[in-house]
């Protein structure tokens, strides 16, 4: 698989809906996360990204406007150790819990499914960053329904051990446009990671379609040490 620009894929899909990146950057110096979101009705684009900790949470912009918080409001990043977790929904608080109980990655997301609202049957998407005495990894994975098929459920999961410098995986929830919206397809796409965090974060923003794009989370962590430094970008000011 090539390493595909990152600049041009943004550029050239106008609803990639939610996206989680992953990956080092060209010294190995950070591992490096970052998360998206789109929206086309009022409800999806009336959102925030704001701090919670060591993770971030979404907010309404305008609570008089929030219709409906099921699938909107969460919280998209947690750290739990040495792990950090960036999913596209309620599914975060899933992982966290059972990882402290002492669950797999996989094994706590044999517990969920994609999100119910039909007919796009929204694929839960979710990644996860391991970084311990300066070894990192990740994996990332994708819950869809089986060619729109509410009762059937795909499951796939992605490791990436000694990730490769200047490279990563972006893993979203739409192909592009449509009605009914449709999914993902394949494994995640292999993207080159470069710059500082924040010309990475600029990349990734000024990149993403001018309309629908909401909210940007982007983080850089230390692979020596840990210590890690975020920016935050919303649309809704």
């Amino acid at each position: 698989m090539e390493i595909t620009s990152l600049e041009n894929y943004l550029k050239n899909n106008p609803y990639p809906g939610r996206g989680i990146i992953i990956g080092l950057t060209p010294d190995s110096t950070y591992a490096v996360t970052a998360y998206f979101i789109m929206g086309r009705s009022v409800n999806s684009r009336n959102r925030i990204f704001v701090e919670d900790g060591a993770g971030i949470r979404t907010k309404a912009f305008d609570p008089a406007k929030l219709s409906d918080p099921s699938l909107v409001i969460y919280a998209p990043v947690r750290v739990l150790g040495n792990k950090t977790i960036i999913t596209n929904g309620d599914q975060t608080d899933t992982i966290y819990e059972l990882m402290d109980d002492e669950y797999t990655f996989e094994q706590a997301l044999r517990t969920r499914t994609f999100e119910p609202d039909e007919p796009n049957y929204t694929p839960r998407i979710s990644g996860m960053m391991h970084i311990e005495n300066g070894r990192y990894d990740y994996a990332m994975s994708i819950l869809k329904s089986n060619e729109g098929r509410p009762s059937s459920c795909c499951r796939y999961t992605f490791g990436y051990e000694n990730p490769l410098a200047g490279e990563g995986h972006l893993i979203h929830t739409y192909k592009g446009d449509g009605e009914p919206l449709p999914s993902f397809e394949g494994e995640p796409v292999r993207v080159g990671i470069s710059g500082d965090i924040d010309a990475f974060t600029d990349l990734l923003w000024s990149n993403l379609n001018l309309e629908n794009k909401v909210s940007l989370f982007v983080r850089f962590i230390e692979t020596a040490t840990g210590k890690y430094e975020s920016r935050i970008v919303n649309k809704n000011k």
